[in-house]
């Protein structure tokens, strides 16, 4: 049932006849540990990326690989538990694949998270920023060649940051600069980074957030900060300090998200 010429209309045809709604208020994209945030829905059900059509399947750890459907404060979402990242081979035009789904299934809002290593020397492992700006470093991150577009996510941001604090919740915002990966940063690359005024980078989101600006959705993308980046701190960096990072405030990000999906 895999291939990869099966169009968004097609999976959403297929979703739709496995219990998805035809519209949803609400999309959600989980980054590296944040899966868990599904276990907030209501009445949640899911299924596996492998038995989707057109869907590849997720390799990275952290990532469980499944779709889910459910509700929250009475509203349809869907959330994706996993991403497809570019340095595992996907073409960009598959990374943004749930961002085509959320426009098909007409989402109002589409909230975007990662795991991300710190760059500003003034956050810590542990901290929730919402992306206000980001940075390419020259890399081509289209999914398809369209009219120029521009994304101002600072509107958006402000109204994230203006939720959070109304939960009591305090959140970071600032500048992402995404890096194709899978090798984490030198030293040296870091420093220069700080120079540009990168606050974290990360190995996914951009494509994501490109997209979603070009198709129109409202989005905004939140990192989790699950380490500091080379040369930031002398701890050798490894990706279970993501699980642990995610495990410490994934009940903050669940409120985040529910807020968010309520009001933003």
């Amino acid at each position: 049932m895999k291939s990869n010429q099966v169009s968004t209309e097609q999976i959403h045809l297929f979703l739709t006849g496995h219990g998805f709604p035809e519209k949803v208020d609400s999309a959600v994209i989980l980054g590296s540990g944040l899966g868990d945030f599904t276990e907030n829905l209501d009445e949640p059900e899911s299924i596996p990326y492998s038995e989707i059509p057109g869907f590849p399947e997720t390799s990275v750890q952290g990532h469980t690989g499944e779709l889910f459907r459910g509700r929250l404060h009475g509203k349809e979402v869907i959330a994706f538990s996993g991403r497809f990242h570019h340095y595992e081979g996907h073409p960009f035009s598959r990374t943004v694949l749930p961002v085509h789904l959320a426009h098909v299934f007409e989402a109002e809002k589409l909230i975007i998270s990662n795991a991300a290593g710190a760059i500003n020397t003034r956050f810590s492992v542990g901290d929730l920023m919402v992306i206000d700006d980001i940075i390419r470093l020259f890399h081509g991150i289209a999914a398809s060649p369209s009219e120029p577009f521009r994304y101002n996510l600072y509107p958006v941001a402000d109204r994230v940051r203006a939720l959070a604090a109304e939960i009591g919740l305090e959140v970071q915002r600032g500048t992402y600069i995404y890096l194709k990966g899978p090798n984490y940063e030198s030293k040296a690359e870091i420093r220069a980074f700080r120079t540009l005024g990168a606050d974290v980078v990360g190995m996914s989101t951009a494509p994501e957030l490109s997209e979603a600006s070009r198709l129109g959705i409202r989005t905004t993308a939140i990192s989790l900060v699950t380490n500091m980046a080379a040369g930031v701190s002398a701890k050798k960096l490894d990706h279970s300090e993501v699980k642990e990072a995610a495990e410490a405030r994934k009940e903050d990000f669940a409120r985040l998200v529910s807020v968010l999906i309520e009001k933003l």
